[in-house]
């Protein structure tokens, strides 16, 4: 691994700040005045950097309440919050608490808050900053090269912060001031790697993926020591030639080792199974199956795996042979209920495929397989509980006319599961597209095409048991990217596409609540309570924004 040691830090404190404010009064007079605004300080509130602490482990093993220490707020990925105080019944009273505006490009990430400061990221940044008041504590920037399409965040373990970067390096910063501990390369940028995932610490591993696909090269997840940055463990999203999967591929071709694959996104983990669950991305060449026919293992798949050793447990293929770049990277939701009269672990994806796909956890084994929007490219579902392709709906060089399109009938935004109503819920499009497949002579990269023609979005509640659509909230014209959070006030957190942050009745669908927030919401929301107020976070293009009910007056 190369070490790369650029990325600078910026503080709060550039030393003018009291000077300033004593400004026009004689040197006694500003000595004073210096010295009573020292002791105003020192009473008010302890400096930024020394808020930072160390994560307590057990924090990740609980609902989210008083912190929210991972991209999904806890290991589950259900962004379901047990936090009431904001609930269907005070809504209205909702009111903004402060807003930070980075002047940046948009923010994709999922703060993080632990101990009072929310940690974000985006494509070469991050920050921390003062969950109470939204005050800069510190800046991290570190320039690269590579594709920055966005970043979902950082991962914390003890008193340190990881974040991937469009170079496909990993960054580990410490939380109190933001100084860098070192950098590792994950993969070489020259190949056209690059990373946006947020990582996920279980125990004493920090686990990281690798995104792209412009070119044939290898998807993987790696187990990162978090003390120094080693591997521990590397999975490929192919297997080697001869290990089990490779029959999915050409025998006579060296397909496999260029078969795409990648994790872009954070998947989950169950701490009573020891598994580790993530969605793999769409084999490569994309849109072009002809040199690789099978079912390309273990692209467009889940996979469980054992987080001390990297060892594959069980998968799943929602999409076999992907011709249509439909990644399974959605997040793979975990969540004890019944089942056709049992108590079970579940697992549960909306894939971009357009089918919503729920597992035993602790086996792989399939029990629901149902779209939850239109689509056009399957005829059915085999024994297995994978949808059977249409061969329509191959690229062509003509042009094949498919819905959902390559960006998919949902895609990376977070879906929720609500505990009280039981319910599951994502936010999908109904998106048509034309695929073309341009291939002349050998496929590589990108073998086609395709060319969206109209979209539009809808936020859907499922029923778990059946796939069934319960209710349909409309969002608008256009692609949505918003995710969604669910809380045990009775409200569903997401964004439409005019610009309007919605608190919606996780029952029925109904608007309780909204917000013209005066941009596109491309991020997730999330929640944390401190000093007895619970805040609700939500991005706004390139502005933070923290909502709370007001304050009580304050006794005279």
């Amino acid at each position: 691994m190369r070490l790369n040691l650029r990325g600078t830090t910026k503080g709060v404190r550039d030393g003018k700040g009291l000077s300033g404010s004593v400004a026009g009064l004689d040197s006694s007079s500003k000595r004073a005045g210096a010295v009573l605004l020292l002791l105003l300080f020192a009473g008010s509130f302890r400096p930024p950097f020394a808020l930072a602490q160390e994560l307590d482990p057990a924090a990740l093993l609980k609902p989210a309440t008083d912190t929210w220490p991972t991209y999904n707020g806890e290991y589950s990925g259900a962004r379901f919050s047990t936090l009431d105080q904001i609930n269907a019944g005070n809504i209205s009273s909702l009111t903004l608490a402060w807003a930070l505006q980075t002047h940046g490009p948009t923010i994709k990430s999922t703060p993080l808050e632990v101990n009072g400061i929310l940690y974000f990221t985006v494509p070469d940044n991050a920050w921390a900053i003062d969950a109470r008041h939204g005050r800069i504590i510190w800046h991290y920037e570190r320039r690269s090269e590579g594709d920055h399409i966005g970043n979902r965040g950082v991962a914390m373990y003890k008193n340190w912060l990881y974040f991937t970067t469009p170079d496909a390096h990993l960054v580990c910063l410490d939380a109190k001031d933001g100084t860098l501990r070192w950098i590792v390369e994950l993969a070489d940028p020259k190949l056209e790697y690059f990373s946006t995932m947020a990582p996920l610490v279980i125990r004493d591993h920090v686990i990281v993926g690798v995104s792209g696909d412009v070119t044939d090269v290898r998807g993987f997840l790696e187990s990162i020591d978090p003390e120094t940055g080693k591997i521990q463990w590397r999975w490929y999203t192919e297997p080697d030639p001869g290990q089990p999967g490779s029959e999915t591929w050409p025998k006579d071709s060296d397909a496999i080792l260029h078969g795409g694959g990648m994790t872009w996104m954070t998947g989950t983990y169950d701490p009573d199974l020891n598994l580790l669950y993530w969605g793999t991305g769409n084999p490569n060449p994309v849109l072009a199956g002809e040199g690789r026919p099978g079912d390309n293992l273990y692209t467009c798949s889940i996979v469980a795996l054992n987080p001390d050793t990297g060892k594959l447990a069980w998968y799943f293929q929602p999409s076999p042979h992907d011709v249509h770049d439909w990644d399974a990277v959605e997040t793979p939701v975990l969540f004890d209920a019944d089942f056709k009269g049992k108590r079970r672990k579940l697992l549960a994806q909306a894939s971009r495929n357009g089918f919503f796909f729920v597992l035993d956890r602790t086996n792989g084994e399939h029990l629901v397989t149902a779209p939850f929007i239109d689509q056009t490219w399957a005829s059915g579902v085999d024994s297995r509980g994978r949808p059977i392709a249409k061969p329509e709906a191959t690229p062509s060089p003509d042009g094949a006319l498919v819905e959902p399109g390559s960006d998919g009938s949902t895609n990376w935004m977070a879906p929720s599961f609500d505990r009280e109503t039981g319910m599951f819920y994502v936010n999908c499009r109904r998106l048509f597209s034309v695929y073309y497949n341009t291939v002349t002579g050998k496929a590589e990269g990108w073998g086609g095409r395709d060319r969206i023609l109209w979209a539009n979005s809808t936020l859907r509640a499922l029923d778990y048991r059946t796939g069934k659509v319960l209710w349909n909230h409309e969002l608008g014209n256009g692609e949505s990217l918003s995710g969604i959070l669910t809380t045990a006030g009775h409200l569903l957190f997401s964004a439409d596409n005019f610009g309007n942050l919605l608190a919606i009745d996780p029952a029925t669908g109904k608007t309780l609540w909204h917000l013209n927030a005066g941009g596109r919401m491309d991020a997730s929301p999330m929640t944390y309570q401190l000093d007895g107020r619970q805040y609700l976070i939500m991005a706004v293009q390139d502005v933070l924004y923290a909502f709370a009910l007001p304050m009580a007056p304050q006794s005279p």
